[in-house]
């Protein structure tokens, strides 16, 4: 974003406030292109995670339901995997 805002791109809000000072950015068409471009690779490396505590990648979803999801997601992607074979796969696949 900061390129963006640098280049003209992006914008950005930067003004003292009560208190404070304070600094916002809104991204433009290089933050939409990185987001898109790490979209696939973060759900892949997910689904990848929750198949090696043998749960199924459809979990991903469970992040929709407020504040309970994300901690449960959390939980379930620190955990430790299941050792050996589970029903998808080997742990030694890759």
């Amino acid at each position: 974003m900061l390129v963006e805002v640098s280049l003209g791109l992006g914008q950005g809000s930067y003004g003292a406030v009560e208190g404070g000072y304070s600094a916002s950015m809104n991204g433009g068409p290089l933050t939409l292109i990185f987001a898109l471009v790490n979209l696939l690779p973060s759900l892949v490396v997910g689904i990848r995670r929750l198949h090696d505590t043998d749960r199924s990648g459809w979990w991903l979803f469970i992040i929709l339901i407020p504040l309970v999801g994300i901690i449960l997601l959390i939980v379930w992607l620190a955990t430790k995997g299941t050792p050996g074979a589970n029903r998808f796969g080997d742990e030694k696949a890759l």
